[in-house]
């Protein structure tokens, strides 16, 4: 019983989606599916670092989350991840990366308008204390904080499939059988605060404060982002504005923020 044979019915279905996620949904439920998706709901022990089934099961259901909002298809989208155990949310504001993305930017005249979420597209997905899937949003903004055309259209990261851009994750470039055992992104959020990328164990957290310098393992593009703009990449998975070292988009695509973290170090 496994989240990629559900992607593989849904990719290969001419029928409505409910007939693939109904009997799936009927397995998973006699398969303990749940009670082993809710190991992740905490960072509780860092679970991960003994489970990777699991790491590569929730990135897996990753994939037919991001199949079926490219439409999207929000009823069996919603039925098949709150029947798993998810909760959704549709937060209104104020805009919070943790449980925001960015679909649509309307460009405010005034440089310095914060963003502003206009409407949802998508609610989004939470299994306890992990974020499973950040809701789509329509913002408004000033060009200092979102500009129209990056926020929006520049490749996102962790991400695998998306309708209205480009999208980096780490099964791209694989084969068939390879490109199932990507880890699934951690990030939760505590009463002690945001963990982000917490299954990698790269110690660059992207606090502004820190020098360049500290990052070791560092690419020679990544070197050439601010403090602030691994920062930004890191949290909002792709960049708000078009950083200092390049106006190319295809420039972003080829940068490697998958082993960044924050915080550095977890107790």
């Amino acid at each position: 019983m496994n989240a990629r044979a559900l992607y593989e019915a849904l990719l290969n279905t001419d029928g409505p989606y409910e007939d693939v996620i109904t009997p799936w949904l009927a397995e998973a439920a006699t398969d303990d599916y749940r009670a082993g998706l809710r190991t992740a709901a905490t960072p509780h022990n860092q679970w991960w670092a003994d489970n990777g089934d699991l790491l590569q099961e929730l990135y897996a259901l990753s994939r037919v989350s991001d199949f079926l909002l490219l439409g999207p298809q929000l009823p069996p989208y919603l039925r098949l991840f709150t029947a798993l155990g998810m909760t959704p949310f549709d937060t209104p504001s104020p805009f919070d990366p943790f449980l925001h993305e960015i679909t649509e930017v309307e460009q405010a005249e005034d440089p310095g308008t914060p963003i502003e979420i206009l409407d949802l597209r998508w609610p989004g997905l939470t299994l306890g204390e992990l974020l499973f899937s950040r809701a789509g949003v329509r913002v408004r903004a000033g060009a200092a904080h979102a500009e129209r055309g990056v926020a929006d259209r520049w490749p996102i990261y962790w991400t695998h499939r998306r309708a209205h851009r480009p999208t980096r994750d780490l099964s791209q470039g694989w084969g068939g059988n390879s490109q199932w055992r990507t880890d699934f992104r951690l990030d939760y959020r505590t009463t002690g605060g945001d963990l982000l990328n917490v299954a990698e164990e790269a110690p660059i957290d992207g606090r502004p404060d820190l020098d360049p310098d500290d990052y070791g393992n560092l690419g020679p593009d990544e070197r050439l982002l601010t403090p602030a703009e691994r920062r930004e990449l890191l949290r909002h998975r792709t960049f708000l504005r078009t950083p200092a070292a390049s106006s190319d988009p295809a420039w972003a695509a080829e940068l490697f923020p998958f082993e960044w973290r924050l915080p550095a170090g977890l107790e």
